[in-house]
């Protein structure tokens, strides 16, 4: 009877649009952006390559950081877990934020009184710790792809709230502990390829909740729409803090890790899950989280002056993404409607606290 039943999700699957729009456009991009990396590096020598730096290099025996902190989100699997490993042999404390681990400081990011709550618990153990008060590396890596409509207790697109929203709120929660930092600190925003499918969108408070009155959920686009959204916040970021006096100290980078066989597509059919790993390890696309996890580390280790930059393939290198992305009109919308929601998430979870 299982089988039958997964025979049946399967061949209903296979019979939407986002099925077809994942197989197809979502190949396409991974496939261009590779083409793109060997044209950039091999035809057309115009690729960028920043190697990786060591702490010691940054940090001294005598500073008040001398190991620095990271907090890395969506880490119980894949590539969080890669991340969290490979950086602590790198000398980082390593704070692990998720939901479904005992051994992780439970912050879901979906909700803006956890994440307030997550910045109280951090300052104390920092003071506990008897550590400056500050944090030098932030890894936006949490990351959904739901294939049924969802809502968070503020009422917004789970998904859209898990891979964008949480990250713009976590980020501006935690901004004043990475500008306080004595040494470099970095925020890595950690995105798709599928952004290049993205040829317009819309910026305004309803986008947030508008997918879930649609008759048949477009997973897909969501799922692209949230990773161009972090692109956007990426490089609007990086232009508003190099406005700032604290400009030579944080710096905001994007990075790709391409295709990774992690447990991200757990809601698809597992027949249907099997086979696109099938096909993209014979095309050669498909990564480990260990082999994936090389591009984060680039991204997250490269010199303090860089900034801005969307890093993609590993071996430090990096491309330009799409030109939708570069946009600063829609970049500066979205920051703008990203803020009023913040300030908006804000209020509510302070009246909910005083209630309480």
């Amino acid at each position: 009877m299982e089988v039958v039943k997964e025979l049946k999700d399967c061949l209903h699957f296979i019979f939407t649009v986002q099925f077809w729009r994942m197989a197809v456009l979502w190949t396409v991009a991974l496939v261009f952006s590779y083409l793109k990396l060997f044209s950039s590096t091999f035809l057309l020598p115009k690729a960028k390559y920043y190697s990786r730096r060591s702490l010691k290099d940054c940090i001294s025996a005598s500073a008040p950081v001398t190991r620095p902190v990271c907090i890395i989100t969506g880490a119980t699997s894949g590539l969080g877990a890669a991340a969290a490993y490979a950086l602590s042999m790198e000398g980082f404390y390593i704070i692990l934020a998720g939901r479904s681990s005992e051994l992780l400081s439970k912050v879901d990011i979906t909700s803006f009184e956890s994440i307030l709550k997550f910045k109280c618990s951090l300052q104390q153990w920092l003071l506990d710790s008897n550590m400056h008060s500050s944090i030098q590396l932030l890894i936006n890596n949490a990351g959904i792809l739901a294939t049924s409509c969802r809502l968070t207790s503020e009422g917004y697109d789970k998904m859209i709230a898990t891979n964008y929203i949480g990250a713009f709120c976590l980020t501006k929660v935690l901004l004043s502990l990475l500008e306080n930092s004595i040494v470099p600190s970095r925020v890595v925003n950690v995105t798709s390829f599928t952004h290049w499918t993205v040829r317009s969108m819309q910026v305004d408070r309803g986008t947030m909740k508008c997918f879930s009155k649609s008759k048949c959920y477009p997973f897909a686009h969501i799922y692209e729409y949230s990773k161009l959204c972090l692109l956007l916040f990426s490089y609007e970021l990086h232009r508003q803090v190099a406005q700032t006096e604290k400009s030579h100290k944080l710096s905001v980078v994007a990075v790709d890790p391409g295709a990774v066989k992690t447990n991200i597509m757990r809601e698809i059919p597992s027949g249907i899950s099997q086979l696109s790993y099938i096909v993209l390890k014979f095309l050669g696309l498909l990564q480990s989280p260990e082999n994936a996890v090389c591009s984060i580390l680039d991204a997250a280790l490269a010199s303090p002056e860089i900034s801005g930059v969307y890093f993609f393939g590993g071996n430090g290198r990096t491309l330009n993404s799409s030109a939708l992305s570069y946009d600063v009109g829609l970049s500066k919308d979205l920051w703008d409607t990203s803020c009023n929601l913040f300030r908006e998430l804000h209020r509510a979870a302070k009246d909910t606290s005083t209630q309480a």
